[in-house]
Formats: C-alpha cells, sequence, structure tokens
C-alpha cells in the first residue's frame, strides 16, 4: 500500500506541474485530495492493514497530502499572478482625462467664530473650561442668586427634565463647578464656551445656541480690569478702532452689572441701518461677580473679588460676517455654509 501511495503522489505531482489553467487545477485537486480523492481513498483502508503498520501509513498519507497540496498551493499562485499581469498589459489608461475630483468640506461659521474668541482669550491669560449641558437646577439657578421665585426659572423659558434637572440655559454653571473644584484657590481665570438652550425661536432667536462666558476672581479686581478686557476682546474681533461703552443693566449674578456696546464697525460711529443709527451695538452682558454667588463656592468676597462677562456666538458670528438671520445658521444649506 505504500507503495501504491507513492506512485498516487507522484502522479498528482506531475499533473500539477502539467495543468493548463486553475480550472484544471481545481479538477486535480478533487480528484486527488476530494472526499472521493486517490489519495483520500488510501487513507480510508487504514482499518485494513495491522496495527503495526498503521502509523507509518498515516505518515506516509499525511506527507502525501502536504505535498500535493503545496504544489496545488504553489502553481495556482502563478496561474493569478499570470492572469494579473495580462490583465494589466491589455488595460490602457488616458492620462490625458481629468481626474475625479472630491468635495471638501469646511469648518462652520460658527466653529471658526468660536475658536477665534478662544484664541483671543487665552492669549489673555484664560484657560477653557467644560460642564455638561444637562444641568441640576442647583448649579444653573440657585448657586447663581436665582432663587426658586426668579422669573428665570419660568417653565416656558427653560427646557425641564424634572423638578431639579434641566437644559442649562447658559455656561455660568460650568463657573460655579470651577469655583467648586479650585475650592478657594487664586486666581480664577477662565472661560466656558458650549451649547445652551431656550424656549426661543425666531430671526433672533434660536432653541439651542452656543455662548462664550468669562470668569475672573482674584484678589482687587476692579470694575476697571472688567473694562480693559472687553475693550482688548472688542479690538481683537471686530477692528482696533472699536470702542466699547458700559451701560448699567441688572444681572442677578453680578453687582454692578453693565450691557456693553461696541462702536458699529460698519459706520464707524456715525449711524447707520446695522446700529439702528445709534453708532453702538449691543454685544455681551457683564459685571462685577456677585458676593453671594462668591460665598456660596467658597470664595470669602471679604478677600477676593471677580468680574464675569457672557456672550452669544451667533450674536457676534451675525455682526461679524451680516448674517440676518439666525436660523440660517442651522439649516445646513450648503449654498450658505459656502459663502463662508
Amino acid at each position: 500500500m505504500l507503495e501504491e501511495l507513492k506512485q498516487i503522489e507522484a502522479e498528482a505531482l506531475a499533473a500539477v506541474a502539467n495543468a493548463a489553467d486553475a480550472e484544471q487545477l481545481t479538477e486535480i485537486k478533487v480528484a486527488y485530495l476530494g472526499k472521493k480523492g486517490k489519495i483520500t481513498a488510501v487513507s480510508r483502508q487504514m482499518g485494513q492493514v495491522s496495527p503495526e503498520e498503521r502509523p507509518a501509513l498515516g505518515a506516509a498519507v499525511n506527507q502525501a497530502k502536504g505535498a500535493v497540496e503545496t504544489a496545488i498551493s504553489s502553481r495556482m499562485a502563478e496561474f493569478r499572478s499570470a492572469q494579473m499581469a495580462a490583465a494589466l498589459a491589455e488595460e490602457t489608461i488616458d492620462i490625458s482625462l481629468p481626474g475625479t475630483s472630491l468635495p471638501r468640506g469646511s469648518r462652520h461659521i460658527l466653529s471658526v467664530v468660536q475658536e477665534q474668541m478662544e484664541d483671543i482669550f487665552i492669549g489673555l491669560g484664560y484657560s477653557i473650561a467644560e460642564g455638561p449641558q444637562v444641568e441640576y437646577d442647583y448649579y444653573n439657578f440657585e448657586a447663581l442668586n436665582l432663587p426658586p421665585e426668579h422669573p428665570a426659572r419660568d417653565m416656558q423659558d427653560s427646557f425641564y427634565f424634572s423638578e431639579k434637572m434641566l437644559l442649562r440655559t447658559h455656561t455660568s454653571p460650568v463657573q460655579v463647578r470651577t469655583m467648586e473644584r479650585m475650592a478657594g484657590q487664586l486666581p480664577v481665570k477662565v472661560i466656558s464656551p458650549g451649547v445652551v438652550y431656550r424656549r426661543d425661536d425666531d430671526a433672533t432667536h434660536s432653541p439651542m445656541f452656543h455662548q462664550v462666558e468669562g470668569l475672573l476672581i482674584d484678589k482687587h479686581v476692579t470694575f476697571a480690569d472688567l473694562s480693559g478686557t472687553l475693550l482688548e476682546f472688542a479690538r481683537q474681533m471686530f477692528g482696533e478702532d472699536r470702542e466699547i461703552r458700559l451701560r448699567p443693566s441688572y444681572f442677578p449674578f453680578t453687582e454692578p452689572s453693565a450691557e456693553v456696546d461696541i462702536s458699529c464697525f460698519a459706520c464707524g460711529g456715525k449711524g447707520c441701518r446695522l446700529c439702528k443709527g445709534s453708532g453702538w451695538i449691543e454685544i455681551l452682558g457683564s459685571g462685577e461677580v456677585h458676593p453671594k454667588v462668591l460665598a456660596m463656592s467658597g470664595y470669602d468676597p471679604e478677600q477676593c473679588s471677580g468680574f464675569a462677562f457672557g456672550m452669544g456666538i451667533e450674536r457676534v458670528a451675525m455682526l461679524k460676517y451680516g448674517i440676518t438671520d439666525m436660523r440660517l445658521l442651522f439649516d445646513n444649506d450648503i449654498r450658505f455654509l459656502h459663502s463662508f
């Protein structure tokens, strides 16, 4: 039986070497290694030999199978290589044809403006702080000197999940969390950009929009420091010849508080449609951090002071690039996005 196996192996190897194509090679594989193949038939006769001869016969069968499989794999690789070479030889490429251009995306104008604002404040020594968009009522209102009866808690103005949780209406909670994390350390100097939510939807308001708020706490921080910081921001963002004015206002978390206007960059302060003839454009709200806010976050208002400010990124983008309807920023109209 060993002699018969050697003859079958030699026959199979010769057939593989003389195979004309891959299809014939597949037929040879089936004829010798398939379920009814010649080498397989020999392995099924193992039970007919004596126990002493079985090990030698088994080893011979395995060796024959391995030799034939290796020869078939090598020959098949030769056929595939030749087939690929023939296909490449027949293929012609017209290098004069224009290439296929891939559409290129671009960063959204809000992302561009946010990064510009971040770069300005990072250059002034601020770091960026982030926080959750689903916020506790305590951080969103109470820790900012907004008691339960305050109008800002109106269910019509905010998106509530429960009495104690809502979608944040501003990024001020990030400032509170930062002060708690700092545990009374000075200085605190952060900006908190991010998405906020309010029940508002028209040409100049959106139920989802973006804010950048800033906070500085240290010893002997004055209103003059706030004014100088915002003037530098206005000039870097809207032009070196910009001026600002601060108008008295009211915010529960700052005292005193001020609305901040910049001189109109369209008319130079002479009066136009953009500034409604006043020469000034309202840009943000600001003020000295309220002593109650400092105390609730672990800071002694007798030992330190600070200022805070906040502005909408959409408003800055609309003013800077002449966008008349905020809803355009979220319509995903490619024509609008490509204009920037």
